[in-house]
């Protein structure tokens, strides 16, 4: 079982694709395909099945992949032991949810690339719930989670913000020219929300319970663009973040209602496991990470030239 084999192995797994997987790394498909057929006779099972012209892990194939992934981490993390911080090599896999994905981690991945070009960034979009099992699993470095505050034995939890979130809708929605609200004016309303299971959406039902309201229509989806999108034809009500529709309000094409929904304080936290050795390269990351929100935290109050140059990094990467 050859090095080589086991890194075609995880990026045919991430791309679930020969000939993509064989683009990434400069090989023929051909080569990539034999390499990982040899490696399926030598553990002597079926690594990935071939329905078609589609290619999915088998179970055989999801285990090896957490020992892979493993086993690969610990090489990176032996390589970056041996070689100065100001120029690290190695990997670093980032998991968090979509909102997160699109709306504060750019700017972060963003810098931290301009600074350590050499470190591969390895980024998989996880649902919320799923997101503290990766790191137990081993399949993430650092996840990043929209929760209330989160407490565990084996997790080490970092808040950085607190997220507002607000009921959102298009500006000729009738609830939309109201000054106040009062509960009943939302019976019959169409909330659009994220699915049960959802953290958040959680919080959103608790507080509408506490306040008596415990029949609702929702119409529940798994992508906020989706919900914004709806809110703007005049389908329902949003629940969201503001982060998430900052530009839609800017543009007048969603207006936030004026409504507190009681008792919800969600927060972006950063977690990692508790037992796992922090290399150069997760220590830098996190670093990054930290100075990019503290720069957010000071838009309000000002900023000074480093808070700029963060702030121009957003820029270049169209946040």
């Amino acid at each position: 079982m050859e090095l080589r084999q086991l890194n075609m192995f995880r990026t045919v797994a991430s791309t679930l694709n020969f000939s993509r997987a064989a683009e990434a790394m400069g090989y023929v498909p051909s080569n990539v395909t034999m390499q990982v057929k040899a490696l399926e006779e030598e553990l002597g099972v079926r690594l990935f099945d071939r329905l078609g012209k589609q290619l999915v892990l088998t179970t055989a194939g999801e285990r090896f992949l957490t020992h892979v992934e493993e086993v690969l981490h610990k090489l990176d993390e032996a390589r970056s032991v041996v070689h100065d911080e100001d120029n690290l090599t190695g990997t670093i896999t980032i998991s968090a949810n979509e909102v997160l994905c699109a709306y504060r981690l750019p700017v972060v991945f963003h810098l931290f690339r301009s600074r350590y070009p050499d470190v591969r960034l390895i980024f998989r979009s996880v649902p919320n719930q799923e997101l503290k099992q990766s790191l137990f699993e081993g399949s993430a470095d650092v996840v990043f989670m929209l929760d209330e505050p989160l407490r565990s034995s084996g997790l080490a939890v970092e808040p950085l913000l607190e997220e507002t979130f607000r009921l959102f809708a298009a500006p000729d929605h009738p609830l939309a020219q109201r000054m106040e609200l009062q509960l009943e004016d939302f019976h019959g309303e169409v909330f659009l929300t994220n699915e049960k299971g959802c953290p958040y959406r959680t919080m959103f039902d608790r507080g509408f319970e506490q306040e008596g309201i415990d029949t609702i229509t929702y119409l529940e989806f798994q992508s906020a663009e989706a919900i914004k999108q709806c809110a703007i034809t005049g389908i329902g009500i949003a629940f969201l973040p503001e982060v998430v529709t900052e530009a839609e309000v800017e543009r007048g094409e969603l207006v936030a209602l004026p409504w507190h929904i009681p008792n919800l304080h969600v927060y972006t936290q950063m977690l990692w496991h508790k037992d796992k050795w922090l290399s150069p390269i997760i220590l830098s990351f996190l670093e990054v990470v930290r100075e990019v929100h503290a720069a957010e935290d000071g838009i309000d109050r000002g900023c000074d030239d480093q808070d700029r140059d963060i702030r121009g990094l957003a820029a270049e990467a169209n946040l």
